[in-house]
């Protein structure tokens, strides 16, 4: 089993920046992929943005340019630095940790949640 905390959520106005964070922990393996995805209310979650533990990145169009992700391998923690945050930005943001070795290779495992709300 694998636990995933957040923090890092909140209210910012627009033009704003947010940080989101998350930590792993519990049967980590050594090849797995961290990221965040995002649901806004009546849509369906999307990728924000992937980190494998081999460093390959992946960004949604619409995060590219704003935001950045980050990894820390050995604290098994992945952040998420998103600048001149939009209205659009507004969601339920979900950290992602899905092993890509051993008995679980493929399984995701899901965050609790952080809201991220951008007023305009």
């Amino acid at each position: 089993q694998v636990q995933l905390v957040e923090s890092g959520g909140g209210l910012v106005q627009a033009g704003g920046s947010l940080r989101l964070s998350c930590r792993a922990s519990g049967s980590i393996t050594s090849i797995n992929t961290m990221g965040w995805y995002r649901q806004a209310p009546g849509k369906q979650r999307e990728l924000v943005a992937s980190k494998t533990s081999g460093g390959t990145t992946t960004y949604a169009d619409s995060a590219k340019g704003r935001f950045t992700i980050s990894r820390d391998n050995a604290k098994n923690t992945v952040d998420l630095q998103m600048n001149s945050l939009k209205p659009e930005d507004t969601a339920v943001y979900f950290c992602l940790y899905r092993p890509e070795s051993g008995r679980y290779s493929g399984v995701p495992y899901w965050g609790q949640g952080t809201q991220v709300t951008v007023s305009s």
